[in-house]
C-alpha cells in the first residue's frame, strides 16, 4: 500500500489514474490530455506500473495502459477503518447536537409559558 500512496502523491500520476478510470489509453493520448511530453508520461507510467496501479497491454504497434483495481481496493479497505471511525464520531456528534437542541427547545417553551400568580 505504501507504493500506491507514494505513486499517487505526485499530481501528474494521480491525473493519469483518473484518466484511466474511463478505460485503457495509449501513452500518446495520455500525454495530449495532460499536455505533457511523451517521455514525461512514460516515466510516470513506469512508476505506476511498478506500484501495480497500471498494466501495459500491447496492441499492434501501440501500448495501451489499463488501470489495475487491486491496489485501489486495498487502499479503500485501509481507508474503510478511518471511514467507520469518522462515521461513529459524526453519529455521536449528531446525537449530542440533537440533545442540545432538545434542551434549547425546552428552555424556549418554558419562557413562553405565562406564569400564574
Amino acid at each position: 500500500m505504501q507504493s500506491t500512496l507514494t505513486a499517487l502523491a505526485e499530481p501528474n500520476r494521480l491525473h493519469i489514474v483518473e484518466l484511466l478510470r474511463d478505460g485503457p489509453l495509449p501513452v500518446g493520448e495520455i500525454a495530449d490530455r495532460l499536455e505533457l511530453n511523451q517521455p514525461q508520461v512514460s516515466k510516470h507510467l513506469r512508476v505506476l506500473t511498478g506500484a501495480g496501479l497500471v498494466e501495459v497491454q500491447p496492441e499492434a504497434n501501440k501500448r495501451f495502459y489499463k488501470l489495475q483495481t487491486k491496489p485501489l481496493q486495498e487502499l479503500d479497505e485501509w481507508l474503510g477503518s478511518y471511514r467507520r471511525m469518522w462515521e461513529d464520531r459524526f453519529d455521536r456528534l449528531d446525537a449530542y447536537l440533537l440533545e442540545l437542541q432538545g434542551k434549547t427547545n425546552n428552555l424556549n417553551a418554558n419562557k413562553q409559558e405565562p406564569t400564574q400568580p
